[in-house]
């Protein structure tokens, strides 16, 4: 395993510490999912340094899908799926929170449909992912990391992107899709970590295990300066509606593990309740991305 170094990536000895830690914590079950955002947000504040400052969003491109496939049960109604990467930014440089993709990869999705893809948006997320000090990734699927992978300088942006031992796994043995198989020697470019339930990935920021979606799945926490908090929350649900209505996916090209997945829902249906400040924010759901950025919630272009 490569090992994670400077001053945002917590050395080893932090990462051993991390699992025996959060298995004992009560938070944490031998059966079942579940999570503590007080044990989170700890997490969150080991790293020194400055948190970040806000939060970035931009949309790459989109599928067009009836609504009843996000959400189970849902109407048969135009819903539009974004295709997005979030940039963290701190006072002395970002984090890429995933990393888009390319034309090629976007044609996958699209199942043999032109589906609306954004040149120059697609340019401004791997802009930003060159300039980026470190890049990781919500889970191991094609739009999320293909704008590291596919890239022409993946041998570059390697050093700096952090995968899970379990996005690893899928990525070299079960990719969604050729285009992003890892073979072993690519694979050991990237900083690899391992951890039980939480990760603190820089100031302010923490990773809570979430697999489901894929076996790679993970929620990333970010605490800013202002106080205000942002749960990236990537593909356990592709519109909030799933966190509001506990309804899963109904989208049979996807295999996931069900009973986690639900898990998931509710402990964010949970939060959503008790905890109306903190913006949970699915990857994909386009219409409260326009919201969060009329709100200021989010910054709607990227730095």
């Amino acid at each position: 395993m490569t090992r994670a170094t400077g001053p945002w990536l917590a050395a080893g000895f932090v990462c051993a510490c991390m699992v025996a830690w959060s298995s004992s914590h009560p938070g944490a079950q031998a059966t079942g999912w579940t999570a503590d955002i007080s044990a989170a947000r700890r997490v969150a504040g080991l790293l020194p340094g400055r948190r970040p400052l806000r939060v970035n969003v931009v949309k790459f491109a989109e599928s067009r899908r009836t609504k009843n496939f996000s959400v189970l049960g849902a109407p048969a109604e135009p819903s539009v799926q974004a295709r997005t990467a979030f940039q963290v930014v701190y006072a002395d440089g970002t984090v890429m929170v995933d990393a888009g993709m390319d034309r090629q990869v976007h044609r996958f999705f699209g199942r043999g449909v032109e589906e609306p893809y954004d040149e120059a948006a697609a340019r401004d997320v791997a802009a930003a992912v060159d300039r980026a000090r470190l890049v990781v990734f919500t889970h191991e699927h094609g739009d999320h990391v293909g704008g590291v992978i596919t890239s022409p300088r993946a041998g570059e942006l390697a050093g700096k992107s952090l995968l899970t031992r379990a996005q690893v796994e899928s990525l070299t043995k079960t990719p969604q899709m050729p285009e992003i198989r890892l073979t072993a020697a690519a694979a050991s470019r990237y900083v690899i970590i391992d951890y039980d339930t939480y990760y603190p990935v820089a100031p302010g920021m923490a990773f809570i295990k979430a697999p489901g979606h894929t076996p790679g799945s993970q929620m990333v926490l970010i605490r800013l300066e202002s106080g205000r908090e942002i749960l990236l929350a990537g593909d356990v649900a592709w519109h909030m509606d799933g966190v509001r209505m506990l309804a899963g996916k109904d989208a049979p090209w996807v295999s996931e593990d069900k009973p986690a997945v639900l898990d998931q829902l509710r402990w964010l249906n949970g939060l959503m309740r008790a905890e109306p400040d903190l913006a949970i924010v699915p990857s994909h759901d386009d219409e409260q991305r326009q919201a969060l950025i009329a709100r200021g919630v989010l910054g709607g272009r990227f730095e």
